[in-house]
C-alpha cells in the first residue's frame, strides 16, 4: 500500500527537508492518505519543472503544509471515476438489469462517499473546496474514447495561488 512504502521511505530517509512528486496518480483514497502522512510530519512538497503530478497525486501533494509547483511544473486534475474499465461496466450490465441497478446503485453511493471525503481532505489542508467545484469535477471522469482532452486539465499558476493549491513562491 502507499501509506505503508511512504511511511518506510520517510523513516529511512530521515530527516527529509522536501518531497519532490511526480506521479500520473492511482487510487484517490490512497493519496489522500499519503498526503495526510506528509501532512502529521510537516514536510513541504515541490512539483518541479518538468514533472508533473496528475489524479491522486494531487491529494499526496496538497499534504505539504508548504508547497511549489516550479515554473514548468505541471499540476493536473480531473473528476475521479469508478468506472475506468467499461469493459467490465459492459460486462456487468450483459448480467441483466438487476445487476445493472446494483452496479450504479454501488457506484453512487461510493462517489459521494469519496466526494465527501475528497472535500473533508482540502478543508484540512487549508486548499479552496472550489477547486473541487470549479475545476476537478468539472472535467470528464473518462475518455469517451472521442479523444475529448476535457479529462485532464493543467491549473495555470494563477489558479494554483487562487486554490491555495501552491501556497508559496
Amino acid at each position: 500500500m502507499v501509506a505503508e512504502r511512504l511511511q518506510d521511505a520517510l523513516k529511512q530517509n530521515a530527516p527529509i527537508d522536501e518531497i519532490w512528486i511526480r506521479s500520473p496518480g492511482g487510487n484517490a483514497r490512497a493519496g489522500n492518505e499519503a498526503g495526510k502522512i506528509i501532512r502529521a510530519q510537516g514536510i513541504p512538497t515541490r512539483v518541479p519543472s518538468g514533472w508533473a503530478c496528475f489524479s491522486a497525486c494531487n491529494f499526496v501533494f496538497m499534504g505539504g503544509p508548504i508547497r511549489y509547483v516550479d515554473d514548468g511544473g505541471y499540476f493536473v486534475v480531473h473528476m475521479f471515476t469508478h468506472l475506468g474499465d467499461k469493459d467490465a461496466v459492459r460486462e456487468e450490465i450483459k448480467q441483466g438489469a438487476d445487476q445493472a441497478i446494483d452496479l450504479i446503485g454501488d457506484v453512487e453511493q461510493d462517489s459521494a462517499l469519496l466526494a465527501s471525503e475528497d472535500n473533508d481532505f482540502l478543508i484540512r489542508m487549508g486548499v479552496s473546496r472550489k477547486l473541487l467545484t470549479e475545476v476537478m469535477y468539472q472535467q470528464k471522469a473518462v475518455d469517451d474514447g472521442s479523444h475529448d482532452k476535457s479529462t485532464r486539465r493543467c491549473l495555470t499558476s494563477a489558479e494554483a495561488a487562487k486554490y491555495n493549491v501552491a501556497n508559496a513562491q
